[in-house]
């Protein structure tokens, strides 16, 4: 193999021993302040659609029966979640079923995880959360493990293990029951699996690699992008020639497809529901290709800063936050361009294909076909963690001693306490808000809102022909006492008796108007309120 140049950061950094002890105990203060941040207020956050979902897949029904089983009928909180934990009924191959034939896209690692942690640890959101953040908290670690193997610095890992540690991005997926933690946690182990494999060119190294592109495929489809830069990289650093480690990798990527085939095989014949559940996707912005690069640059900050629900920050109102945002950005981008200039064809390359690899395709897909696919955070982690691993490398230069000017030295200290500070305050407004901008609040904004509003009846009763997940969502806010029918505009003929307060919850315009017409009475829930809920009165 041949020979590559030393990163010139190898010989400030690595026989430095961190240079100066407050530093690192520093960091190691920062990445612990934001691993309890990971586990504190868990079941805080209002759990969404998404995440009520996942729970759906745990349990092993289908949407399809939980429609079915509880239209037209009176239920309680119990009876209403009892389809989002597991169930004797079902099993785990009833989960694996039911995301083949509902959702083809996701497959069923993550799901099938969260099922066995959840027949494990209890029934509860927090429970459920937990796993997500246990990924992230590896990956933190991992992280420092990859770091070694590109530059052999441990300052730059022990600086890109703190920046992950207190990013708001890494948080909001570290506790949400999804699998982007998990992705984040496949893509770094991956890496790793990689740049070991090259080195040792040993069997049971490329064996390690071939197993994490299989998993990483049963996490996420988009891994593939991954792999394909892996693939990139490889071919490059190579010198494009047909060697022992092109043909180790070649052929760790097609077992790694071989393995992944059953699942391909298994969702074949749900094409139509693959279409239907990634449409969204194909509509761009209302303001268009303008407002997609306002969004690259909104995630990139995301990584650092996320006070948002301080400011209303979007496209039509960017001042003064959009400050902030551009300072985070020029630092993020020009740490990229400071790894290619400073570092040796090995380091550098391998993180630019990594960022490239995800983030490049869906732009190019956005911009040729339309669409918002490069404008959605969770789909470009990989990415993410690459430009983290940069920012991380940039600093730790920075503050070697005597690589620099003293003042330019101080400057860079103080920019990076200031990072970490950002990150913690970031922390500090996510983690005791309801609703944070990745949950959806289109769909569950005002349950805040609506909660207490419910929460004072002595026995109320939801109404709503919204569909059951708008009614599990407000379920896990509101207390035991409280009731919930899920109607058909069809089927529904009288409000039945028993309840001291009705209410509607999300009625369409259709329903609305139809129990108008045969005289309730529908009045706002209060004057406070938004659209969602309306007071129900009996006839006249």
């Amino acid at each position: 193999m041949k020979t590559t140049r030393p990163s010139p950061i190898k010989p400030k950094i690595a026989k430095q021993n961190f240079g100066f002890k407050w530093l690192k105990f520093l960091l190691i203060i920062v990445i612990t302040i934001g691993i309890i941040f990971r586990f504190t207020n868990l079941d805080k956050k209002i759990y969404w659609d998404d995440e009520i979902f996942s729970s759906l897949r745990v349990s092993g029904f289908t949407s399809q029966e939980v429609g079915q089983q509880l239209r037209d009928r009176i239920v309680g909180v119990k009876e209403l979640q009892n389809y989002q934990y597991p169930n004797p009924e079902k099993t785990a191959f009833d989960t694996i079923n039911g995301l083949a034939e509902e959702e083809p896209q996701l497959p069923p690692l993550y799901f099938l995880l969260t099922r066995f942690w959840v027949q494990i640890l209890g029934n509860s959101v927090a429970i459920t959360r937990s796993l997500s953040a246990v990924f992230n908290v590896l990956t933190i670690i991992v992280t420092y493990w990859l770091v070694q193997e590109l530059f052999k610095s441990p300052l730059v890992g022990w600086i890109a293990m703190a920046l992950m540690a207190v990013s708001p991005f890494h948080l909001l997926y570290g506790q949400a029951a999804r699998q982007y933690s998990l992705w984040g946690l496949m893509t770094i182990l991956s890496c790793l699996a990689l740049l070991r494999a090259r080195r040792l060119n040993n069997l049971l190294n490329w064996g390690f690699y071939r197993i994490t592109i299989a998993l990483g495929l049963y996490t996420l489809p988009l891994f593939l992008l991954v792999t394909v830069g892996h693939g990139i990289y490889i071919i490059a650093i190579e010198n494009f020639q047909l060697n022992k480690t092109v043909k180790n990798y070649l052929v760790s990527l097609i077992v790694g497809l071989l393995a992944f085939t059953p699942w391909v095989m298994l969702t074949l014949f749900e094409v139509g529901n693959l279409q239907e559940t990634t449409s969204w996707l194909q509509y761009g912005f209302e303001n268009g290709i303008p407002e997609l690069v306002f969004n690259w640059l909104r995630h990139i900050a995301r990584l650092f800063i996320d006070l948002e629900s301080n400011y209303k920050f979007d496209y039509t109102n960017p001042f003064p936050y959009i400050i902030p945002v551009i300072a985070i950005v020029t630092l993020t981008l020009y740490s990229v361009y400071f790894l290619c200039d400073r570092t040796n064809k090995e380091s550098w390359l391998f993180i630019l294909s990594l960022i490239g690899a995800t983030v490049l395709p869906l732009i190019f897909l956005d911009l040729v076909l339309g669409g918002k696919r490069s404008g959605i955070t969770r789909y470009l982690v990989p990415s993410y963690l690459g430009l983290q691993i940069s920012v991380a490398y940039f600093l730790a230069t920075q503050l070697v001693p005597n690589s620099i000017a003293f003042w330019k030295q101080q400057f860079w200290k103080l920019l990076t306490l200031a990072l970490l500070s950002i990150g913690i305050l970031s922390y500090a407004n996510i983690s005791t808000a309801p609703v944070w901008w990745n949950n959806g609040v289109s769909k569950i904004g005002q349950i805040a809102d609506i909660t207490p509003l419910v929460n004072q009846k002595k026995n109320p009763l939801i109404i709503s022909d919204a569909g059951w997940v708008d009614l599990v969502a407000l379920s896990y806010n509101l207390k035991p006492n409280v009731k919930y029918e899920l109607v058909s505009r069809e089927t529904f003929s009288q409000m039945p008796e028993g309840f001291s307060d009705y209410f509607l919850y999300k009625p369409s315009e259709s329903f609305k108007a139809e129990l108008q017409e045969k005289g309730y009475q529908i009045q706002p829930s209060s004057r406070f309120n938004t659209s969602w809920l309306w007071k129900l009165t009996q006839k006249k």
